[in-house]
């Protein structure tokens, strides 16, 4: 069960995310807050933050919980590589129902999730992950990771990839985003080669 207190100033979009949330099995809302100040005394895993001001998230230490960010704005998704948070994820305020939760189960894992282009295009903006000397990478891939990775190698569609690690599309395209991020690159092709290169897969 992964626990999720919703922070958002706009009561509105809190019902909203409880009622998109609720009701699923492996997923408890278990509180809401305001602002990031009144996390402090709440018992939860995964933090889903929606329309709250990002300037000083670098000060609150979110006690090894993760984050899932909801904005359309790369500004705000930018203040994640300053939290202390055990992982993080960015989706657009627009998300639906399976994504947002693909999100919360993703991050509630230790995974780095996101709409591809806010987050590979974060990373890339901020530096975090580059190769080094060619041989290596900052961030390693997880072992799922490597798995999409080669089965991409290997020619496999995102459906395909799905059904032969029986996982969700959502949760493909979740993993593609961060080893995008991880290896800074933008296409499959580039993901390939980089992965050919520092031996992570073989074809």
């Amino acid at each position: 069960m992964i626990h999720v207190t919703i922070v958002s100033p706009n009561p509105v979009l809190r019902i909203g995310l409880r009622g998109l949330l609720d009701g699923h099995s492996d997923v408890k809302v278990v509180g809401e807050a305001v602002s990031l100040e009144d996390l402090e005394q709440m018992e939860t895993e995964v933090v889903l933050l929606a329309s709250v001001s990002f300037a000083r998230i670098s000060e609150f230490d979110l006690n090894d919980r993760a984050i899932l960010l909801l904005t359309d704005n790369q500004e705000d998704a930018k203040s994640l590589l300053r939290a202390k948070a055990r992982a993080w994820g960015v989706l657009s305020l627009n998300a639906t129902e399976d994504e947002l939760l693909a999100g919360v189960r993703a991050v509630g894992e230790g995974l780095w999730v996101g709409a591809a282009g806010l987050v590979s295009g974060l990373m890339r903006d901020e530096g975090r992950v580059r190769l080094i000397d060619g041989e290596s990478l900052a961030e390693p891939l997880t072992a799922r990771e490597k798995e999409v990775l080669q089965l991409m190698a290997e020619g496999m569609a995102n459906k395909q990839i799905a059904l032969s690690l029986g996982i969700s599309e959502h949760t493909v395209k979740f993993h593609l985003s961060s080893l995008y991020a991880k290896m800074n690159v933008s296409s499959r092709t580039e993901a390939i080669k980089t992965g050919l290169g520092l031996g992570l897969i073989s074809i």
